[in-house]
């Protein structure tokens, strides 16, 4: 068995995921190949089932895993997205990293946003709406819509045309996976309202409309992370 330490239920499971990550790589699981049941894997790591299943989608989120109903759960990658390339991901506490970086969020994407009202090209306009109903439909499908997400606000930056901003956009990239794996999928509908309304002032080239959609948008993230971490904490 593995040796998980004991902590409270939100990190518990940030642990376990990694923790089967690295049972897929040294076994190793190939990929195409199945992993064990959440039976069988809260006996290996020694948690309930509940924590299997957090780890289980963390790693979905990833792109690692993929669930087929009926079937189990299934490698389709053992290879983790260029998403940390600033090694936030060794920072244990992962509700006080994700607040954090959507402080950061807060100071910059707004204007970013603003900016792209400005300054987005005919062809980055029209990418962006193409991003924008890709990330709704996946989300509403119930697929795996955070690498689309994470295009969305990387588009945004490039509509920008600020070369700094652009070497920001990892921060960007890991702020959205971050809340993404604490969160799931609580915020489907405030997320595509919240897209959309971004899309549409810059579209409108309203700056202000882009940048009050943007602080909307990231006050939501902040109101749902702070609510469960409170429930998680209790």
């Amino acid at each position: 068995m593995y040796q998980i330490e004991k902590m409270n239920k939100g990190l518990l499971g940030t642990q376990v995921e990694g923790e089967l990550l690295n049972y897929i790589l040294k076994e190793p699981v190939e990929v195409g190949q199945k992993i064990p049941n959440e039976f069988e894997l809260a006996e290996l790591f020694g948690v309930g089932r509940s924590t299997i299943r957090e780890a289980v989608k963390g790693l979905v989120s990833k792109g690692i895993l993929e669930v087929r109903r009926g079937s189990g759960t299934y490698v389709v990658s053992t290879s983790l997205p260029e998403e940390d390339p600033l090694g936030l991901s060794r920072l244990q506490d992962k509700y006080k990293l994700a607040l954090e970086l959507l402080e950061v969020r807060l100071m910059l994407e707004p204007e970013i946003a603003s900016r792209a009202a400005e300054y987005a090209g005919e062809e980055e306009r029209k990418q962006l709406v193409q991003l924008c109903d890709e990330t709704e439909e996946m989300y509403i499908s119930g697929k795996n819509h955070i690498p689309k997400d994470i295009e969305f606000h990387t588009c945004i930056a490039k509509c920008s045309k600020n070369r700094v901003v652009e070497t920001l956009i990892p921060i960007i990239n890991t702020a959205v996976m971050t809340f993404a794996d604490l969160t799931h999928r609580t915020l489907m509908n405030e997320t595509i309202e919240t897209h959309r309304a971004v899309t549409n002032a810059i579209l409108d080239r309203d700056p202000v409309g882009a940048k009050c959609a943007m602080m909307m948008h990231l006050t939501y993230n902040r109101q749902r992370l702070l609510k469960q971490m409170k429930e998680e904490r209790e």
